[in-house]
């Protein structure tokens, strides 16, 4: 028979997550358009297994080229067939495309997520047809099964996989040789070889990819397992839900029949084995080894106690070696290329590679396959691609619901046996879902938990009962009714379930749990004294995501509801109960309400920030603007030391109460960092002046140029009958480059330079300037001093661009203006002539370890000194508190600076004094610290007597509120009103306003796109 020899091989993954999504139809449809061009003799259409990259699915690959298409639909065949195949053009929209650079990758190799694994379990996994075993021969299958009958004794191929260091990859990694030892020892005339395939943890497939892509190097290893042990029969025990796995398996055992790597007398040499298999139906105790050989048996499914073990007494009580799937998967590799090569892979006490399930919020997800010890946060940035939608990793739940979370700050941490079980995880079969910052771990474990009590056997009471006791409080803590107590009864019952339950996986039930406790117990405290979920995730303790992500607890669902009604004096109400600065956050808020805005889902989020302004700049402009009520006078005087955004809103609230209020400021204008820090084009001057006259015509007095420490003391103040004290002076005190050279003229600090240009000081740049820094600072700095008359800007940051602190919108608007900026880059040293700046020597930097933040650390790469130059340099690298006037006031500051308070109420160590804002916190964004202010506000009101409430809200009338237009017609995708700007042409040498704000018209029509996720059923 001539053999078909084919130019090209088009495979078509046809793994069980693109079966789901139409791999089928495409497949087809790449048949029916290669025979209409008359290439079906010279194209071979193949489907293949799994190829690991589930997101980017349905896919298709093409040899010899290797070139990789991805997210296709059957129209998408056309194109590829008569382009790429007809005409050699390969088909550029339908590539891998990077994500930050969007450069399309047509190799599959070149692709990060491919690059850095290394293949073993999956060696075959995507490369072959799996239902043709010759394909199988062709990469060397079954040479290993010949090799250990022809050339090996039991005994040697037993030692070969002891050397080779594997552990069962199916949970605890307990030594596959070892095991193995165990059995042959076992004497018994009839013994048996099991699989678990039964892979029961939510999330994990890879033993399922594994039988569906490359099933012969199951049966292969289970034979030479059988010869090595002395058993002649085996099982694969399968869960009903993989069909296809179970198809594929089933064929693949046919053929290996036929060809005789199964039956009697294997390789001539006397060696009788054969396979079967048993379908489970889907309990997720019968993962654990004594129920599954059990279910095997006919039985219900339930643990038994051990000893004694399988390989003493298993199943059908006979000697029984039983491994899961992937550990499997590496034996015929071990057999045919040797343990010391298999154990070249990974560390010293975890040997070879892990394939892992990549699931959850990183941009790459499905099946990866790394050496053991790769750290666990390249995993999640090299091969993940790092986490969706720009948010921050929170913790990677390893090992299932048996399992247990890794945070942010063990992103080091090298995934092996020890290292995770220390961060009380366990490396398990091979689950891992990463968390972002939108993760309620309450909420998380509370999931875990649910399933394995759904899934307990019920045969002993620790698990049945335990687990069940657990998840109610669990439930009742997400649901804001949880008690202090609630901490230690989980403790105290995770540790008797652990110590008392039957089995591994009534054991191992409360680690999600005690992991959580052991991470992130303020986030259980929050829930419970707070009744706060930081994550927006447990809807019983706020109204809407929007409002519970804003830091003064803004009621962004209301005020958005009613400018889409029109009632913009109502909306200016319901905003200025909680957020006296509605126009200065409507410019510069981080926002933190639209990154959990669930318009997310459909296509943008609602434009929340400046809603807020548009509401706030017609207030100002009408007839009548928005006074609170103000309670009549009380005799108590309250001091505030600093006129920034947190001692400002606290002077507003208390004013409200009837307080006198006295602001000292040392500056010259109030505002602080508002005034000083921030340059009109963002935040024109008389927008601030504005907002902080409202205030003062409440009744506050502000009192410039007198600083703490210089011009008065607490002591004075106290001697004046002030009742109460407030410190909010902020952080402005520059941190230094701390490199050769900083002293010279022309090199300024960030801070200082934008408080000179905002004051109207002579400030003066020369030639090409050179900025230090990621931050809204820098940003601020840069484009200053465009406007000021630098020739060209360079704006250097020793980290990635991603990983800028600055607002992304305003480091876009930076670049648009002119700025460079030039990443993993830092200054060595400034060079002068003459006592000035002319130079500045920089290195260029790669990123190596993470730090505790979860961002990578920045190294200088040795002889990559260059040089710019410069006649100003900019150092805008973050300001830290100047708490030195608190000398001998009997105050705490932490090594930092930071002023020490009691976390509620904000009080220092001194009584009647409280702090709030940066000089708390350290620098922080506007919103947090009006939000500090209004809470100082309620804790000074408590202190002197008060009730600590402001405003009355008008929540229950907004939650009952129906809009007069039809929802649904802006329930469907449309994307965001675009914000008109400021023309690049009418930026230059001026500090014009850039962002303009919505007409009437255009505001209305974007709080028409709220979804109203607050209004919901009453209980």
């Amino acid at each position: 028979m001539a053999t078909e020899l084919y130019r090209a091989h088009l495979l078509v993954c046809s793994g069980a997550a693109c079966v789901s999504s139409g791999c089928r139809e495409i497949r087809d449809a790449f048949v029916i358009k290669i025979r209409e061009q008359g290439l079906q003799d010279e194209v071979k259409v193949i489907e293949t297994g799994c190829v690991g990259s589930c997101d980017l699915g349905p896919l298709a690959l093409i040899y010899p080229e290797g070139v990789f298409y991805q997210k296709l639909k059957p129209e998408d065949a056309e194109e590829i067939v008569t382009e790429h195949l007809l005409k050699g053009r390969m088909v550029e929209r339908l590539l891998y495309k990077e994500p930050l650079t969007a450069k399309s990758i047509p190799s599959l190799k070149s692709i990060d997520f491919f690059k850095y694994q290394e293949k073993i379990v999956l060696r075959n996994c995507g490369a072959i047809n799996p239902l043709n075993i010759e394909e199988y021969i062709a990469r060397d299958g079954y040479m290993a099964l010949g090799k250990a009958l022809t050339s090996m004794t039991r005994d040697e191929v037993v030692e070969e996989i002891v050397k080779s260091g594997l552990r069962g990859r199916g949970g605890g990694g307990f030594p596959t040789g070892m095991k193995w030892k165990f059995t042959k020892a076992s004497e018994s005339d009839i013994k048996y070889v099991v699989c678990n395939a039964d892979e029961g943890d939510p999330g994990a497939f890879m033993d399922r990819s594994v039988l569906e892509g490359d099933p012969h190097s199951v049966i292969e290893a289970m034979a030479i397992a059988a010869y090595a042990i002395g058993a002649k029969q085996g099982y694969v025990y399968v869960r009903a839900e993989y069909p296809l796995a179970i198809e594929r398996l089933t064929w693949a055992i046919g053929q290996a029949r036929e060809y005789k790597f199964l039956g009697k007398d294997i390789f001539e040499t006397g060696f009788d084995f054969d396979l079967d298999i048993r379908i489970g139906a889907g309990a997720f105790v019968c993962g654990e080894e004594t129920a599954l050989m059990i279910s095997i048996e006919g039985k219900r499914g339930e643990p038994r106690p051990r000893p004694p073990y399988p390989a003493v007494k298993g199943l059908f009580d006979v000697p029984t070696l039983l491994n899961n799937v992937e550990t499997y998967a590496n034996i015929p590799a071990i057999i045919m290329k040797g343990s010391g090569w298999y154990a070249s892979f990974g560390t010293e006490s975890s040997r070879g590679t892990k394939v892992f399930a990549l699931a959850g919020a990183v941009n790459n997800t499905g099946l990866v396959e790394v050496p053991m010890g790769t750290k666990l946060g390249d995993l999640v940035y090299n091969i993940g691609g790092g986490i969706k939608g720009g948010k921050k990793y929170k913790a990677a739940q390893m090992g299932g619901p048996s399992g247990g979370c890794i945070p942010v700050q063990h992103l080091n941490t090298p995934i092996d046996y020890e290292s995770v079980i220390k961060l009380g995880a366990i490396v398990g079969s091979g689950g891992l879902i990463v968390a972002d910052e939108d993760t309620c771990m309450v909420d998380f474990a509370r999931f875990f938990l649910d399933f394995t009590q759904d899934e307990s056997c019920g045969k002993c009471p620790p698990c049945r009962i335990g687990t069940k006791r657990m998840l109610q409080i669990l439930t009742r803590i997400t649901q804001g009714k949880g008690t202090e107590e609630d901490i230690d009864k989980l403790v105290e019952l995770s540790t008797n379930i652990k110590q008392a339950a039957l089995c591994g996986l009534g054991q191992t039930a409360p680690n999600p749990v005690l992991s959580t406790l052991r991470f992130f117990k303020h986030e259980y405290e929050e829930h419970i004294k707070d009744k706060y979920c930081r994550a927006g995730v447990c809807s019983a303790l706020f109204d809407a995501p929007c409002q519970n992500a804003c830091p003064t607890d803004q009621n962004a669902w209301g005020y958005v509801t009613l400018i889409s009604e029109g009632k913009l004096k109502e909306a200016i109400a319901v905003i200025k109960e909680d957020n006296p600065f509605p126009a200065v956050c409507g410019r510069v808020c981080i926002h933190p309400c639209e990154s959990k805005c669930r318009r997310n889902q459909i296509d943008e989020p609602v434009a929340i920030c400046s809603l807020k302004r548009f509401a706030a700049d017609y207030d100002m402009n009408s007839y009548e603007p928005y006074k609170p009520t103000v309670a009549p006078p009380k005799n108590e005087k309250i001091a505030i030391i600093g006129g920034g955004p947190a001692g400002l809103t606290a002077a507003y609230y208390l004013s409200c109460k009837g307080y006198k209020v006295t602001i000292f400021e040392a500056l010259p204008v109030a505002g602080g960092m508002l005034a000083v820090g921030i340059p009109d084009y963002r935040l024109p001057r008389e927008i601030l002046d504005y907002e902080i006259k409202a205030i003062t015509n409440l009744g506050a007095e502000i009192q410039y140029n007198k600083a703490l420490g210089k011009d008065f003391s607490l002591k004075d103040l106290s001697s004046s009958g002030y009742a109460s004290i407030l410190l909010a002076t902020g952080a402005h005190k520059g941190q230094k480059l701390g490199i050769p050279g900083e002293e010279v003229n022309g090199v300024l600090d960030g801070a200082t330079f934008l408080r000179n240009l905002n004051l109207g000081n002579a400030v003066k740049v020369e030639g090409n300037v050179a900025v230090i820094g990621g931050g809204n600072v820098a940003i601020d700095a840069a484009r200053s001093a465009l406007r000021i008359g630098a020739k060209e800007v360079y704006l250097l940051y020793r980290r990635e661009k991603e990983d800028m602190p600055a607002y992304s919108e305003e480091i876009e608007a930076a670049e648009h203006e002119g700025v460079k900026i030039h990443t993993l880059v830092a200054p060595k040293r400034i060079i002068e002539s003459k006592g000035k700046a002319v130079k500045i020597e920089c290195l260029r930097m790669s990123l190596g370890e993470f730090d505790s933040g979860g961002r990578r650390k920045p190294s200088p790469i040795e002889g990559s000194e260059f040089v710019l130059d410069v006649e100003t340099v900019i150092a805008a690298i973050g300001q830290v508190p100047d708490t030195s006037f608190l000398n001998g006031d009997g105050i705490n500051v932490n090594k930092n600076g930071a002023i020490e308070v009691e976390k509620n109420s904000l009080a220092t160590t001194k009584a009647g004094i409280f702090a709030a804002g940066d000089n708390v916190r350290g620098p922080a964004s506007v919103v947090q610290a009006i939000a500090d202010g209004k809470e100082s506000a309620k804790a000074i009101d408590r202190y002197l007597g008060g009730d600590g409430e402001f405003f009355s809200s008008s929540r229950d009338e907004l939650v009952t509120m129906r809009v007069s237009y039809n929802e649904e017609d802006y329930q469907k995708e449309r994307g965001k009103a675009e914000m008109p700007e400021l023309p690049l042409t009418e930026r230059y040498r001026n500090f014009k306003e850039v962002v303009l704000g919505y007409s009437l018209k255009a505001a209305v029509e974007e709080a028409k796109r709220c979804l109203h996720c607050y209004v919901r059923e009453e209980e």
